[in-house]
This record gives C-alpha cells, sequence and structure tokens, in this order.
C-alpha cells in the first residue's frame, strides 16, 4: 500500500504563519482568563464510551470517534454489537471530560471552581471551511456557583480576551432554555415535543418566519399554536423591551426568576465591559447541547454572518455522574474561527517584527560561528527571536520562506567579510 503525503480528511497540517498566530492567540486567553481566576487543567482526549453517549451531547454524540478495544479484550468473530467492539471515544467537547474530571476531584477542589481547559476535540462531521474533524476547543466553566455571577464572569472574561484580540462592534446574544419552555407551552405544543420545536425555530435567521411556520405545521402541529408561536416573536420584534414584553404576554408560564436573571445579567455586563461589544436578548437562540438547563449565550459577529463561540447553563449534569446536582455554567470560544478570521484579515502578532535571522555562508571559520552564535545568544538574552541557519544556494527563495514566518531582519554572515 502506497504511502500518502496528505493528512486525514477532515484534518489539516497547521503551517508555521498560522502556528506562530495560535501560538500568540492561546497565550493571550490564558494570561487573561487566569487574571479572572480560572484555573488551567487537562483531561485525556480519550473517554469512556458511556460517558460520550449518555445523551447529553446531542447530535455531536452521532458524530463520535469510536476506539476499539485492545488485545485480548477485542473478540471480533464474537462480538454481536457493537458494544462487544467498542469500549472508548474521542472526546468531541470538553464539557462531558471537564464533568467526568469535577466529579472525580471535587474533594481536592475548590467551590466555586473556575476551570480553563484549552484541548482538540474530534468530530466525523462533513468537513468544510472553517470546520474540522479535529479542531481545538477553549473552554472556561464556574463549578458550584448558583447565582448570576457565574454568567456575569463568564461574558466579561470572554469578552475581555476578545478585546484584546482586537474584535470589536460584536454581539453577545442572550436568552434562557426556560423562557424558551415557557413560550413553547403558553402556544400549546406538547412537552414531549419541546426540542422538536426548538430544532425548527434555531433555523429562523436561515429560513425566516414563514419558513419556521412551514416547518412546524409540515411537522404535524396544529395551526392554532403555530400562529400563537409566531405571533409571541412578531411582538417581540416590535417592543422596545422584549423580555418587558413576554413577562405581560407569558404571564404565569413564565417564572419571574428567569426574566430577572436575565435583565440582572445583561445590565451587569453593560455596566462593566471593558471591550466594545453589545449583549442582545435574542428569543431565537437555542444552542443545540441538550444539557442545558438555563441561560444560554452566543458570541454573533454580525458584519461576517457567523458565530464565533457560545455556552450555557448546566446544572443536571455533575448529578448524572455523583447523584448530586451542582450549579455550572461556562462559556466556549469558538478557536479556530478565530484563528480563520484573524488570518484572513492579516493579523500580524506584536513583536514579530523583531524575529532576526543570521544566514551563514559555508565554510565558516569556527572562531567566525563562535562569534555568530554568541552574538545571537545575547540578543535571545534580551527577549529577541533569533534564528541562524546555513545559507542555502537559492537565496531568495530560503528568505521567502522565512519572511513568511515572520522574520524580516536579515544579517547574511560570510567566511570572506568583503562579500
Amino acid at each position: 500500500m502506497a504511502l500518502t503525503k496528505k493528512p486525514v480528511t477532515g484534518m489539516k497540517d497547521i503551517m508555521p504563519a498560522e502556528m506562530q498566530i495560535r501560538d500568540y492567540v492561546i497565550r493571550v486567553i490564558k494570561e487573561t482568563y487566569a487574571s479572572f481566576g480560572f484555573t488551567s487543567i487537562e483531561t485525556p482526549c480519550v473517554e469512556n464510551i458511556e460517558n460520550l453517549t449518555s445523551k447529553q451531547g446531542g447530535d455531536n454524540e452521532k458524530l463520535i470517534f469510536k476506539i476499539l478495544k485492545r488485545g485480548e479484550k477485542l473478540k471480533l468473530n464474537e462480538a454481536k454489537e457493537e458494544a462487544d467492539l467498542v469500549d472508548g471515544g474521542l472526546r468531541y467537547d470538553l464539557t462531558v471530560p471537564l464533568v467526568r474530571y469535577y466529579s472525580n476531584h471535587v474533594s481536592e477542589l475548590p467551590s466555586p471552581f473556575k476551570a480553563l481547559q484549552m484541548g482538540n476535540v474530534w468530530r466525523a462531521d462533513r468537513p468544510q471551511k472553517g470546520r474540522y474533524r479535529q479542531f481545538m476547543q477553549c473552554d472556561i466553566d464556574i463549578l458550584g456557583e448558583p447565582s448570576n455571577l457565574a454568567e456575569i464572569e463568564l461574558i466579561l472574561a470572554t469578552t475581555t480576551t476578545l478585546g484584546k484580540l482586537g474584535f470589536e462592534n460584536f454581539q453577545i446574544k442572550i436568552n434562557d432554555r426556560r423562557m424558551l419552555k415557557a413560550m413553547a407551552s403558553y402556544s400549546g405544543f406538547p412537552e414531549e415535543q419541546y426540542d422538536s420545536v426548538f430544532i425548527t425555530l434555531d433555523k429562523m435567521d436561515k429560513i425566516g418566519m414563514e419558513g419556521v411556520a412551514a416547518e412546524l405545521l409540515e411537522n404535524g402541529f396544529s395551526k392554532e399554536s403555530v400562529d400563537r408561536y409566531l405571533a409571541l416573536f412578531e411582538g417581540i420584534s416590535k417592543a422596545e423591551n422584549g423580555i418587558t414584553y413576554l413577562i405581560e404576554e407569558l404571564g404565569d408560564y413564565l417564572a419571574t426568576e428567569v426574566s430577572d436573571n436575565l435583565q440582572e445579567i445583561m445590565a451587569s455586563v453593560s455596566a462593566t465591559k471593558t471591550s466594545n461589544f453589545e449583549i442582545v436578548f435574542d428569543p431565537t437562540l437555542v444552542r443545540g447541547m441538550s444539557y442545558y438547563t438555563g441561560t444560554i449565550f452566543e458570541i454573533a459577529m454580525p458584519q461576517l454572518g457567523i458565530a464565533c463561540g457560545g455556552g450555557g447553563r448546566y446544572d443536571k449534569m455533575v448529578g448524572k455522574f455523583t447523584g448530586n446536582d451542582v450549579p455550572a455554567c461556562g462559556f466556549s470560544i469558538g478557536f479556530e474561527r478565530i484563528i480563520l478570521l484573524l488570518m484572513e484579515n492579516g493579523f500580524e502578532v506584536p513583536g514579530s517584527k523583531e524575529k532576526k535571522v543570521y544566514l551563514l555562508e559555508k565554510g565558516l571559520s569556527t572562531q567566525r560561528l563562535c562569534e555568530v552564535i554568541a552574538e545571537a545568544q545575547k540578543e535571545r538574552a534580551e527577549g529577541k527571536q533569533v534564528l541562524i541557519a546555513r545559507m542555502n544556494k537559492n537565496k531568495k527563495f530560503q528568505k521567502e520562506q522565512l519572511e513568511a514566518g515572520g522574520y524580516s531582519n536579515f544579517e547574511e554572515i560570510y567566511k570572506n567579510p568583503l562579500k
């Protein structure tokens, strides 16, 4: 079988220019989140298959890269179903591993526990621009904090980070799963069909109000319920304050706590933010993960037409591991999309112009070689990035390749100084 130079479909090799930006962004993320009190952790890339298929990951559970049992445990001839062959899988997100980690070490961790986790995840998805089967995720989570302080801190930490990376005029869209359920209940949809309704609602930005109505009717819901449901969204669009409108319209269907929480989070974030963005209530925001129990939010870049991250509250997830529910809330930056946007906009890492190259002609004396190395060591001690390399025959192409890697200061060293 012939070897192939290309990576596996849906995965990619990362070139030095992109890697330089990725390293810089990771550094900014870690430093900023640390200033908010988040602590870095790491979990294995492989999880027990039972954890990954516990019906908490929504459609992502259909995209798991599953791992065969090893050695004597793998009995291909005796296998009758998938469970006889598979016992593990590559993680599809960082939340399930975090909750397992927390459940396993809760007695050793502070409360509340503010976790930062960055790492690759894998989904057997259809590859497309900006979407890979292996990609980096960056999550911050607060476990053990029941109040709105968790949401406020998560949003402020994330938006502060985006601001430091040069992003502005973006939006944080916010909603609450309990608000979604209240609106569905008010409209007369059966509770067991809520998820079906929300899947259609999630397409609002793509198919519009008429498209949502048509799909709901096609799915067998009554015209009365569909009309009553969509009337709520029309009312919100005309109201000065969408949340206030829903409080009045939904009445007893909506718990006062839900609307109060949303308004407190929005007011607190708006009053204390340090980056240029807007936080807006979006009644069509759903978020796909079935583990969300309350507040949900998403980073939207309206001028680019894409979302660059999201999160929410998942207060019931720890209890599935321990039997005792623990309040939990998290926010994930769309790391790969952030990198893609920075590269498309020609982003340059601050200080990258200080990178220097010594190009050495072949045949330098040992004494001259040591002099160059000593000078480079001195510059490195001053914080400069210095590369020493032999001069290639095609010096022009060599310089072009180095310039693509961020080097701009070249010094050529010849065995004959007159050159």
